[in-house]
Formats: structure tokens, sequence, C-alpha cells
């Protein structure tokens, strides 16, 4: 097997089985967050959106309420099957769900005035071929907009080895520069780049995980220590016994060029 597609059965196992529970965690499915996306992206009645990885389809779900159309992808049938439920709920009709690859969408060139991804990129053996390929997707004018974890450079390795141990699927999460310099190779406009944290609780996250077996502990011990030195970049602290944090996630926002 080759290594991406070895990679490619790491993740298929991993959000198959963390499918129903991401879908239903309170962070992920955080309205305002993800409409604050949907604003960054300068999304409107016009707008046909691509939202790759897609996951739950939570931000295909937030475009569409605002876009004349929003399309998900993604490779894990588990999480389409959450998706077209979180539809379902939130009663959306302009909305459409595909199996795809990140690396080679099933569309055309410049189909999508906005193409987007939330919490993908780390999970990507190759994040810039990821970018270029939703540039191909998008027309000329339109919007990329990547949503990621994105640690200080100086915490990131620290950060990355952590999550590595909680979700093997894991790859590499990047620092905000390393961000703007894929949008450069990919010859994007310089993006906007937005900042905020995600907060949680350790034994939530862990319950909602995969890691293989004896790395919860270790991950446990990890997060403890971190609490003196912030060691992670996630503002880890306790409080009644319970270890909580803040993902630090930053949303870059690029136009393509005509």
């Amino acid at each position: 097997m080759t290594r991406m597609g070895s990679h490619d059965s790491r993740i298929l196992d991993q959000f198959t089985r963390q499918a129903a529970p991401f879908a239903a965690a309170a962070a992920i499915r955080n309205e305002e967050t993800l409409h604050r996306i949907v604003q960054w992206a300068e999304a409107g009645h016009d707008d046909t959106v691509l939202d790759v990885a897609c996951g739950p389809g939570l931000l295909v779900c937030a475009f569409a309420r605002v876009a004349k159309h929003a399309t998900g992808v993604d490779m894990t049938p588990a999480m389409l099957e959450q998706a077209r439920k979180i539809q379902q709920e939130k009663g959306l009709q302009n909305v459409s769900w595909l199996p795809g690859n990140v690396y080679s969408l099933p569309f055309p060139q410049a189909q999508f005035s906005i193409v987007s991804s939330r919490f993908a990129f780390h999970h990507l053996q190759d994040p810039l071929a990821a970018l270029k390929e939703m540039k191909r997707a998008c027309k000329p004018g339109g919007r990329i907009v990547v949503a990621d974890m994105a640690p200080v450079p100086e915490k990131a390795a620290a950060l990355n080895a952590a999550e590595r141990l909680r979700d093997p699927s894991h790859v590499r999460a990047l620092p905000v520069n390393e961000l703007r310099s894929l949008f450069e190779q990919a010859g994007l406009a310089t993006p906007q780049v937005t900042s905020y944290r995600m907060e949680g609780e350790l034994e939530d996250l862990l319950s909602r995980s995969f890691p293989d077996e004896g790395d919860a502990d270790r991950l446990r011990k990890i997060f403890a220590e971190s609490i003196t030195d912030d060691s992670l970049d996630l503002n880890t602290r306790q409080e009644n016994e319970k270890i909580y944090y803040s993902f630090p996630v930053a949303v870059l926002v690029a136009r393509k060029r005509n």
C-alpha cells in the first residue's frame, strides 16, 4: 500500500468511528463560530459554495442559509451520513453531498464562487496540493477559505505530538505563517487572517477520540504538565479536577485572482 493510501485508510478508520460524536460536539457545532466563518467569506445569495472534507456538514449547512447552493465533499461515508441527518434537522434543500478526495475533486474547473475547508488541513500529507485543487474548483474572483488549528511556531511541535497521540490520522497543524505561505505558493492573493479559540474539556475530547491503547493516559499526563508553562499553546487550566483547553484556530480568506 502506498504511503498516501495508508494514510487515507487511517483517516477512514478514525473518522468512521468519530463521525457521530464529532458531529454532536458542542464546540464543532457552535453556531456563532460557523456564522462568523460565513461572514468572513462574504457569502451572499448568489454564491455557490463547495466545502472540502466537509465532515458532518456543519459549515455547508451554515453557508446554505445564505448562499444559492452549498455542496459538501468528504471521503468518509459515515461523515456524509451525519451530514445528511444534520441537513434534514435544519430543513435545508439547497445542499448536495458527494464522496470525494481533497486531491482530486469531482468537479470541473472554476465551478464554485467559494471553496472552503474547516479542520481538515492538519490531516493532510500534502496541504499545498489540496489548496491548489480548491483553487482549481474556484471561479476567478471567488474566495478560498481555510480554517484550521494554528499553533504558534515555537509550540507547534509539542501540540502536533500530542494530537498524533489523540488522533493517529493527525499529520501536522501549521502555524499561521506557514498557512499564509501555502496561499502564496498556490498563487492566491494574500489572505485575510482572523483567529479565535475553540474551548473544550479534556475528558469530553477523549470521549470522541480513538487513540491507540495507552495513549489516552499519556495525553492526560501531557495536558496536566502543560498547565504550568502552556507548552501546547492550548491555554490549559484545571478547574474542579477537570482540565480545560482552547485550540488556537486561524481562518484564512483569499481571492482567486482573475
